[in-house]
């Protein structure tokens, strides 16, 4: 599997389909170039490629596990029981991963939290950032960030000050420190037995601007759900965000902040927009994930939370290229001018026809409902659950109570 990544021309999908195709890695490396074209998307000018390349791959794949076991490092295959169940559910999932350090995806790791932002951040998001991190690390959740300096490095410290995990995912290689100022950060992860150093890309390759994107899926894929705190308009952050809603199916959570703060903009934005629950206490991220964490403990996570987890089915490398660009559009949008008043939401004005099977099904009940409960009773996806309650809490036509939805008193009647 190895060698496969270090052939030119095929990408994580590629990999995946001709995997899946012909039986395993070993049957890819093995089979002829009649073969190999007729997997979808590769053809005969790639498979030409491919047989020109594959001895040369197969050696370098043997220098790659010598260099990273000789900084302690281990490479797994997306086919080992090591490999995070989370991401592998993933679309373009990383064939394989090198690992510095710990990670214990079925004990330690099982449930783990993303907390994401600018690396140009203010004293308040570095404040939230520790104050976030800090409680869920403590309750057991294993943090996950992308090692930058800024919202990044709060977390991971705040993990370890804690007493708890965190995990870190790089866009570059494992013998490059990106942060370089936080080496010394990432040592002691690995030193202290709290957690891992994490990439899917070879161990020397350098930190290029190109990788981060890649290395954002990563992050959101690792994790049951993510935390944004404050990112400015643009922010690579913002593309995690949309990532984990729209592809990965997890739960997405933002910490408002000034409203006069550029820094906070992408982040207000985004709860705006219905993008993002709004957290102000890091208990509301607990009780909104504990639906999350019971189905992956119960092996059906992906089956419930994964979008076309029936239809095995992968974006195109184009999309994957097109996706900061496409988020940057979208995150430019301007917002509503003002929110409706709670009457016009209680009447149905401008309500969507999510909002109003949410709304339905909360009537009904008759009781608090979890979101689990209305997703059973709606027939919507989780996420889109997700969503539409905080559009309709910013409305005030639901409130929240210790993770259950209630329709609002002057909402009624």
């Amino acid at each position: 599997m190895l060698a496969l990544t270090l052939i030119p021309g095929l990408g994580p999908v590629l990999i995946a389909r001709a995997a899946a195709a012909l039986g395993g890695a070993e049957r890819v490396l093995a089979s002829g170039p009649g073969e190999l074209s007729t997997v979808e998307g590769i053809g005969p000018e790639r498979a030409r490629s491919f047989f020109a390349h594959r001895t040369r791959a197969l050696d370098l794949a043997h220098e790659e596990l010598a260099r990273a076991q000789g900084m302690g490092a281990s490479v797994l295959s997306i086919d080992d029981d090591a490999y995070p169940a989370l991401l592998r559910e993933i679309p373009a999932a990383p064939p394989v991963l090198y690992v510095r350090g710990q990670l214990r995806a079925d004990t330690d790791d099982r449930y783990p939290v993303a907390l994401v932002g600018s690396r140009a951040c203010t004293p308040y998001g570095l404040e939230q950032s520790a104050r976030f991190a800090g409680f869920l690390a403590s309750s057991g959740l294993t943090v996950v960030s992308g090692g930058a300096r800024g919202i990044d490095t709060s977390a991971h410290q705040a993990a370890l000050r804690a007493g708890g995990r965190t995990i870190v995912v790089l866009g570059c290689g494992l013998a490059r420190a990106y942060s370089p100022e936080n080496r010394a950060l990432f040592d002691r992860i690995v030193d202290e037995g709290r957690g891992c150093i994490v990439s899917e890309l070879p161990v020397n390759t350098e930190p290029e601007a190109k990788n981060f994107p890649a290395r954002n899926r990563l992050i959101s894929g690792l994790s049951l759900g993510v935390v944004l705190v404050e990112a400015a308009r643009g922010s690579g952050s913002l593309i995690t965000a949309r990532q984990a809603v729209e592809e990965h199916g997890r739960e997405v959570f933002a910490v408002p902040g000034r409203v006069d703060s550029p820094a906070s903009e992408g982040t207000n934005d985004l709860i705006k927009m219905g993008g993002a629950m709004l957290v102000s206490n890091p208990g509301d991220v607990l009780i909104a994930l504990e639906s999350q964490a019971r189905h992956l403990h119960n092996g059906t996570h992906q089956a419930r939370f994964v979008p076309n987890a029936a239809a095995v089915s992968a974006p195109s490398q184009t999309q994957l290229d097109n996706q900061q660009g496409l988020f940057a559009a979208t995150a430019a949008a301007p917002a509503p001018a003002s929110t409706p008043a709670p009457a016009a939401a209680a009447a149905g004005i401008g309500v969507t026809e999510s909002q109003q099977k949410i709304l339905s099904a909360i009537e009904a009940a008759g009781v608090p409902v979890s979101i689990d409960r209305l997703v059973t009773l709606t027939g919507l996806p989780a996420q889109r659950v997700g969503s539409e309650l905080t559009m309709l809490e910013l409305r005030r036509a639901v409130t929240r109570s210790a993770g259950l939805f209630s329709r609002a008193q002057s909402a009624r009647g």
